[in-house]
């Protein structure tokens, strides 16, 4: 029995247990010699949550994965000798298959719909033939949704993803005042377009080589790389696009880095290089505040919504106004006296600074 990975998309709820994973290569290569051998391979359907959990992560290719999916549970998995191949199982799986896998035997795959939001054309890939398959007495198939994303694989990546990137640039790289980094989920499929949140006045050359050093984790993750201020919220493109549109000057804050690998998507013709794209979208000076009530009056005006017993409220940020370092107090006694209904009490004072010669919208500082 030969099956090939769209066959195995069936169940997506599995992991899968390869033999020795040689540095070089995923397949079993004997360099010494020179000869391709088979690789033993066994598909896990319906293990424990925490060893399908441990699977898709991007873990060293020297770690043994069963080992940290031990450390999650807080005690060893459970393994039992494969029937056919040389390779350790968990032992409370629902379903085995086993077999090995022929690389210098290639069949036609597809089509098919993949998690970047294309179908994956046909084309040449490894088959596998099965030799055995165990299950338990009465057993459950289990699955998992793995489509065009968000979709629950994407959303079991993303748990571990966003916090080895914040991990890779704050503690490996000691890149000061990274707060968080978010991948984009929907349609992108965690790969292509990261933002990476920083605490306020963090030194531009930081910036930098927290861009760069995303690119450097995994070669085909990181199209788009943005850097966004703490008042940003990655998780809401509007407020990113917002952040890259007055925070941002292309010819100073855009770097372009050629030879990219292109990593998961639809086949380029030639199988040409990508390229990734850095952003600073951070600010560069002190801005305005956010022209909305501050926080006070916002709560307020939400806390009397809820009492009239309107409908629910889903405040998508920024919703209320903050300093963003370019204020004076004066404007702050302007502002209280029109809340308070007194704004005709600075009609004399604005009437003292009129001044003749001046072009409109110039700043009232060169006073």
């Amino acid at each position: 029995m030969w099956l090939t990975r769209r066959h195995l998309l069936a169940g997506a709820g599995a992991i899968v247990v390869v033999g020795p994973r040689p540095a070089h290569a995923v397949l079993n290569i004997d360099i010494n010699q020179g000869n391709v051998q088979p690789m033993p391979i066994a598909i896990v359907v319906g293990c424990a949550p925490v060893v399908m959990f441990t699977g898709p992560q991007k873990l060293p290719i020297d770690c043994d994965e069963m080992a940290v999916a031990g450390a999650l549970a807080g005690a060893p998995i459970r393994t039992v000798k494969a029937l056919t191949v040389d390779l350790d199982l968990p032992a409370d799986a629902e379903f085995v298959v086993e077999g090995v896998i022929d690389p210098e035997l290639l069949e036609p795959e597809g089509p098919f719909g993949e998690s970047h939001g294309h179908v994956a054309l046909e084309g040449y890939n490894m088959s596998m033939q099965v030799t055995a398959i165990t299950h338990k007495r009465n057993p459950v198939w289990l699955s998992i949704l793995s489509e065009v994303t968000p979709s629950e694989s994407s959303v079991m990546k993303r748990v571990a993803y966003e916090p080895r990137y914040l991990a890779h640039l704050r503690d490996t790289l000691a890149i000061k005042g990274v707060r968080r980094v978010v991948m984009h989920e929907t349609l992108s499929n965690l790969r292509k377009i990261l933002f990476v949140q920083f605490a306020p006045s963090v030194p531009r050359t930081e910036i930098w080589r927290a861009l760069n050093g995303t690119l450097a984790l995994q070669s085909s993750v990181g199209k788009f790389v943005i850097a966004v201020d703490e008042d940003i919220d990655p998780t809401s493109p509007d407020s990113v696009w917002w952040a890259m549109s007055y925070r941002c000057n292309p010819a100073e804050d855009v770097q372009i880095v050629r030879y990219r690998e292109r990593g998961h998507g639809p086949r380029a013709p030639g199988n040409s290089p990508d390229s990734a794209m850095l952003i600073d979208a951070t600010m560069k000076y002190r801005m305005p505040p956010l022209a909305l009530p501050k926080r006070d009056y916002m709560e307020n005006a939400k806390r009397l919504w809820e009492t009239l017993g309107l409908p629910s409220l889903r405040p998508e940020s920024p919703w209320y106004g903050y300093s963003l370092g370019d204020w004076e107090e004066e404007w702050d006694k302007f502002a209280h006296e029109a809340a308070a209904g007194d704004w005709m009490n600075r009609d004399e004072a604005y009437r003292r600074r009129s001044r003749p010669n001046v072009l409109p919208n110039t700043s009232t500082r060169h006073d």
